[in-house]
């Protein structure tokens, strides 16, 4: 994408109604107001708060919106260039449900009170392979705990990845903290068992993937004990 492009796409996001774009001392100082309030302040109702973490293009965001109306969706991720192609879709359709939050997931419970959100999508993350990276790895022991602190009680996750190493390095952490695991497949359209909204729906990247004949990988979880 040309610089010019991404010029034009930061102001459109500056306009849209969909977006807030904070500082991080307004990150910190929670000076927006948001933390707490977004039923009441944002999306104006009083429905369930779901957020897609890395949510690139937008398309799982605005597709569940269509999917599920009787829910909110939040797409986070810092690219506010990526993002802009959801949000401008959804202001084009007039989704009033879904909106978009530019900055880092390691901020996100600044944006969130405690059981504040139901569920959380991540989907095909950075799986970040090398050792030194795992610090950045989406579903790691510090992430995992920042998803408890904002979750409901008897909120999930929901991890859509190509990666097997992701996979199962998140299944096994899971396993060892002998948390819920309410399914997992390693291939999720060689499965009909599937949830419809895995498969029903496809990111870009994922229908890349798909050509190339690389299995997505699906695993659903809450912080219930077993």
């Amino acid at each position: 994408m040309g610089s010019k492009n991404k010029l034009k796409r930061f102001k459109e996001n500056e306009i849209f109604s969909n977006v807030v774009q904070p500082t991080r001392d307004e990150a910190f100082n929670n000076s927006l107001n948001l933390k707490g309030n977004w039923n009441k302040t944002f999306f104006k109702n009083e429905n369930p708060i779901v957020l897609e973490l890395g949510c690139g293009k937008g398309e799982y965001s605005v597709n569940l919106a269509q999917m599920y109306p009787e829910k909110n969706f939040l797409g986070i991720d810092i690219k506010g260039a990526r993002f802009w192609r959801g949000a401008k879709t959804a202001l084009e359709e007039n989704l009033n449900n879904v909106g978009f939050l530019r900055t880092q997931i390691e901020l996100v419970d600044c944006f969130f009170e405690e059981n504040e959100v139901d569920e959380i999508w991540i989907t095909f993350p950075d799986p970040q392979i090398k050792y030194k990276r795992t610090k950045h790895r989406l579903t790691n022991l510090e992430f995992l705990d920042k998803y408890k602190k904002i979750l409901k009680p008897n909120g999930v996750v929901h991890l859509k990845t190509d990666s097997e190493f992701m996979h199962g390095y998140t299944l096994g952490l899971l396993q060892g903290l002998n948390l819920t695991i309410e399914y997992a497949h390693h291939d999720v359209y060689g499965n009909e068992y599937t949830p419809k909204e895995v498969t029903q729906i496809q990111t870009f990247y994922e229908k890349q993937y798909l050509e190339k004949n690389k299995k997505i990988t699906y695993l659903r979880f809450s912080f219930t004990s077993l």
